[in-house]
């Protein structure tokens, strides 16, 4: 579990590194977006890879690790916009933006280390593919929770799937990066 919470953790860092030069760039634009917006973009980045992952011929020079750092970075924004809401303009300094990014991080990863210790990394033995596709099942779970206005009945929320999914994006990187 030690060499998992090192690998997320670089994960983590190479993701936040490219969310703050982001912010830099365009400041917190972001916050204007509401969740579906965020969902849609997670979801369009979860279809390319999995084009990717079908595909013989690839048109765009980007591989699928750019398009999980998007996945990780979109979920953290908007496990931020949940607690935050949704405003008319950019309201948020890279600092404010870096500490909640942390402290959303910091929630995800201790789920996932809850979860590792029951599951017994069982993570390790699946394909980057089944990953891909268990985020696209969670981003479907999100859009119906989305629909019905955010209710659930059973099922746990949004947060929770979110969470999953930069789980799920985490240990695909990981995957990636050992091959």
């Amino acid at each position: 579990m030690q060499d998992t919470s090192k690998q997320y953790d670089a994960v983590i860092d190479t993701c936040k590194s490219l969310f703050i030069k982001k912010m830099s760039d365009y400041g917190s634009a972001w916050r204007i977006l509401r969740l579906p917006s965020l969902t849609d973009q997670i979801f369009i980045k979860a279809q390319r890879i999995r084009g990717l992952q079908q595909n013989e011929v690839q048109k765009v020079d980007e591989g699928q690790e750019s398009e999980f750092i998007g996945i990780i970075n979109y979920c953290v924004m908007a496990l931020i916009q949940l607690d935050k809401g949704v405003v008319e303009q950019p309201d948020m300094s890279t600092n404010e933006a870096t500490k909640l990014y942390e402290e959303k991080v910091a929630v995800t990863k201790q789920l996932m280390e809850d979860k590792n210790h029951d599951y017994g990394e069982a993570w390790r033995d699946m394909r980057v593919s089944s990953l891909t596709d268990l985020i696209l099942q969670k981003l479907l779970r999100v859009k119906q929770i989305e629909d019905n206005k955010g209710k659930t009945l059973v099922s746990e929320g949004i947060d929770a799937n979110y969470q999953d999914m930069i789980n799920y994006a985490v240990f695909a990187m990981i995957h990636l990066n050992e091959k």
